[in-house]
């Protein structure tokens, strides 16, 4: 009436609260007690204003008079305990950064079985430099009522502590803490701006498919490091073996043809370890890229290699006197299958076939591998490749040192992964504080790289 004006404020209840002019010790207690019960609240207050005060600003929003809360229940969904224990036991630890009450972030991790060490406000963190946030995040699970930048420099200062980061999110406020983070993560219910910060979009809200991604991308990854060991290690073998036969031989060990189908049937028996088994250990905790670990293990195992190289080269010369094609048909059949073969030994730190079985594709294809190469020599297409039939005692010898290279090589791998099984995954690979790990990623949606 008579064109007088109702201001109305929303927000944070504490906020709130100490804009309001009369008591409000019974709405502070009724607040602890909504909290307490894991509510969501925003708090209500009002002003009235003078006709034709059309302007607003922050020096208005006093003496407010508090009207009420709204209280808004949220429970967590059903199956995060278990996903957060899978998480846990993968090596992930999960912290909340909300901009709730800490009070209500105590509430939700307690009802969902999270451990909470510690918890920080927006203020507190504000009140820290950057190497005291570093220092307090070790012992920090919640950070409760924070603003975006905040949230965007909590994840910052993790990241400089040499841990790789994934921040789940899904409002406009979150676009920075996605774009600052290792890996952004969203959901398809999430605001445009989130989702185009984000690397990834989960098409369902359920912490599972995180921890399903996770096993996922780790496995592939333990699978592409046994094919880069084997290869590196194999291939350093027989170009090392091949440069010192040239030394006392008249004859090519094996010809250029005889090469390429070497390597053609040793990738086609490869191209099934992607669906190899990958023991648990290897599961529990992420592995990175380090060449160094690459090349000692190639220098480790690849003259290994070549001393079986070395030992047919002997048999085909001194006890089969073998000459041109029959030698290079040994070394074929010898090469191909050991470096096949040795996959088995390779592909885990437990002892092959005891207490690792291969996937059934990876052992089909190698032992058909190993076959085709022994039968070449005897099939029709013998001659176009520059074979020649080997004596039936070749083969027996072949069987003899290819169980001891095996042995050999599995007594290496021993020695050279001196730590128990499921202490590290691929040990070694992991980077360790003075190792340097350099991220290559690709934000496609940006164009951005890391």
């Amino acid at each position: 009436p008579g064109g007088a004006r109702t201001m109305i404020t929303k927000g944070a209840p504490e906020s709130v609260l100490r804009l309001c002019g009369e008591d409000t010790d019974r709405a502070t207690s009724t607040l602890e007690i909504l909290f307490a019960e894991g509510r969501r609240v925003v708090a209500v207050a009002t002003r009235e204003l003078t006709a034709g005060h059309d302007q607003l600003g922050p020096v208005d929003e006093s003496g407010l008079t508090l009207r009420g809360f709204l209280c808004f229940t949220d429970p967590p969904k059903a199956g995060v305990r278990e996903a957060l224990q899978r998480l846990a036991r993968l090596g992930i630890e999960v912290k909340v950064i909300t901009g709730d009450n800490e009070i209500v972030a105590r509430k939700l991790c307690k009802d969902v079985g999270m451990r909470v060490r510690g918890a920080l406000s927006g203020l507190e963190i504000d009140a820290l430099d950057d190497a005291q946030l570093r220092a307090a995040l070790a012992k920090t699970d919640i950070f409760a009522r924070v603003t975006p930048e905040q949230k965007s420099r909590v994840i910052r200062a993790q990241r400089a502590a040499g841990v790789d980061v994934g921040f789940l999110g899904d409002g406009v406020n979150d676009a920075v803490a996605l774009h600052d983070a290792d890996v952004g993560i969203s959901v398809e219910s999430a605001t445009e701006v989130a989702k185009d910060a984000a690397d990834i979009v989960l098409l369902r809200k359920d912490l599972d498919i995180l921890a399903d991604g996770v096993v996922e991308g780790r496995r592939i990854f333990a699978n592409t490091i046994k094919y880069v060991l084997m290869g590196t290690s194999s291939n350093f073998g027989n170009m090392f073996s091949a440069a010192g036969a040239s030394v006392f031989l008249a004859f090519l060990p094996m010809t250029p043809t005889q090469i390429l189908l070497n390597n053609l049937l040793y990738d086609v028996s490869e191209l099934t370890i992607p669906t190899d088994r990958v023991d648990e250990e290897m599961l529990r905790r992420p592995a990175h890229w380090d060449v160094g670990f690459i090349r000692r293990f190639m220098l480790v195992f690849g003259p290994i290699s070549s001393v079986f190289d070395f030992l047919t080269f002997a048999v085909m010369l001194f006890v089969f006197h073998a000459r041109g094609s029959l030698f290079q048909s040994g070394w074929f059949v010898e090469s191909l299958a050991t470096q096949t073969l040795v996959i088995f030994v390779i592909r885990t730190r437990r002892v092959p076939f005891l207490t690792s079985r291969p996937g059934r594709a990876l052992l089909v294809a190698s032992l058909a591998c190993v076959a085709v190469g022994a039968l070449l020599p005897f099939s029709p297409l013998a001659s176009a490749f520059g074979f020649t039939a080997l004596p039936i005692g070749f083969f027996l010898i072949l069987v003899g040192m290819v169980i001891i290279y095996l042995g050999l090589v599995e007594a290496a791998k021993a020695w050279f992964f001196r730590i128990p099984v499921g202490d590290h995954p691929l040990s070694a690979v992991q980077s360790s504080q003075t190792t340097k790990v350099r991220r290559i990623r690709t934000r496609w949606s940006r164009g951005r790289g890391v």
